[in-house]
């Protein structure tokens, strides 16, 4: 008889953009004229770079001729693109870092959640609230959590509350903690972290010989000069920090999949006996065990990124969702609304009018102006009462929605 991995039942929902699909689909079937914009699921809208586009079509024919053709590529990256990352994200900074140190792959997402698979099922685990639902629920089904309480809360997960009042970054945990997922700027508050507030988290990690996770997915959007694009800008952030980073909201690559991730060479965990155990070779071993490495295609079109074109190109995009961000800030604002977020980040954390649920506002904002929100309750207990927005519609798209929000009524 074969038995299922019953860690996967204690996720008592479906996971949450799914859920929202499935009923904007249900909607659209009920009023298949109606003109639906989303403002929810944060996939972007912009076309590719056209940087990029000829870097594809270049590889493209690449890999039509013999000479050139390319069939498995290493699995932790192409050298053009690593050597790229390096100069552009990190020297460029301050910071440096070793080819080794860099993992290419497809996806944050795919790396976020399967980082932890080198960490012991003992591992006490932080997170922010609300929080990107796949640091929870991925430690869920490797059987880190413990079940859900009544509030939805996994009873073995610390739940650090991120809130207006501590602008929401969270507080240091009173209880040690030994992985700490931490996201700016951050999904899907919009907040960002000052280097004051990284190095105590800096600091806490290496008191506590914790792991941080930093999700650096956004740091594209920062403009303001004072707010860190890398966490490893805080002095000691090698000895303890792993970073994720994709090129899906820099470039527009969610269909294309392209991201790395960052193991410094000095990281360590520990093993049952105390050992110090270096976690880079882990990650490494991991990676070229279940991954053959994003295609050829992928990594010419990230290294365009680089390029000079690619960097006008791409700081064109961004500016284009950033506008966006601004926009939706000001106009809720005007009509009364709460907003968070929406500055160095594109995406805006909303309250809620009149006491309404997460769930009750989207089938109103549904309902009457056919706009697609994402309801904070999906993020965490600590996100009920309020909805996130993304800038990534087109700006047309935008100020429609923005329109129809002014009609609602409440």
């Amino acid at each position: 008889m074969a038995s299922v991995n019953e860690n996967f039942l204690k996720l008592s929902a479906g996971y949450l953009f799914p859920e929202i699909g499935r009923r904007v689909r249900e909607y659209k079937t009920r009023n298949p004229k109606a003109d639906v914009i989303s403002m929810g699921i944060g996939d972007v809208t912009q076309p590719l770079p056209p940087a990029c586009i000829e870097a594809m079509h270049a590889a493209v024919d690449q890999m039509s001729r013999p000479e050139t053709f390319r069939g498995y590529g290493p699995e932790q990256g192409y050298d053009f693109l690593i050597d790229a990352i390096l100069e552009n994200d990190y020297k460029s900074r301050g910071v440096q870092l070793h080819k080794d140190e860099i993992f290419v792959s497809d996806g944050a997402k795919c790396d976020t959640a399967n980082i932890q698979e080198v960490f012991g099922a003992d591992n006490v685990v932080a997170v922010t609230d609300p929080v990107y639902p796949v640091y929870i629920d991925t430690n869920v089904m490797a059987g880190r959590t413990g079940p859900a309480g009544k509030n939805g809360q996994f009873e073995q997960v610390v739940y650090m509350p991120c809130t207006a009042e501590n602008n929401f970054v969270p507080d240091l945990p009173k209880q040690h903690v030994d992985l700490i997922y931490l996201c700016y700027p951050n999904n899907p508050t919009g907040a960002v972290a000052a280097k004051e507030q990284l190095k105590k988290w800096v600091d806490y990690a290496l008191q506590n010989k914790s792991v941080i996770l930093f999700d650096a997915a956004y740091e594209a959007y920062i403009t303001d000069a004072e707010i860190p694009h890398s966490i490893y800008e805080i002095e000691g952030a090698k000895d303890v920090a792993i970073e994720f980073r994709s090129f899906s909201k820099t470039a527009g690559f969610t269909g294309l999949r392209c991201a790395f991730t960052v193991v410094p060479k000095q990281l360590k965990a520990y093993a049952k006996s105390s050992r110090a155990v270096d976690v880079n070779p882990l990650w490494l071993r991991r990676h070229t065990t279940k991954f053959n490495g994003a295609s050829y295609i992928s990594q010419a079109a990230a290294a365009a990124v680089y390029s000079s074109a690619g960097k006008k190109q791409c700081r064109q995009i961004i500016d284009i969702y950033l506008n966006n961000a601004s926009r939706i800030r000001s106009s809720l604002h005007s009509l009364g609304y709460t907003v968070f977020g929406g500055v160095n980040a594109p995406y805006l954390w909303v309250k809620t009018p009149n006491n309404l649920s997460s769930w009750q506002f989207f089938d109103l904002l549904l309902n009457q102006a056919n706009v697609v929100c994402t309801p904070g309750s999906g993020f965490g207990p600590a996100g009920e009462g309020f909805v996130r927005l993304t800038a990534f519609a087109k700006p047309e798209n935008c100020l429609q929605a923005l329109y129809r929000f002014a009609k609602i009524r409440l």
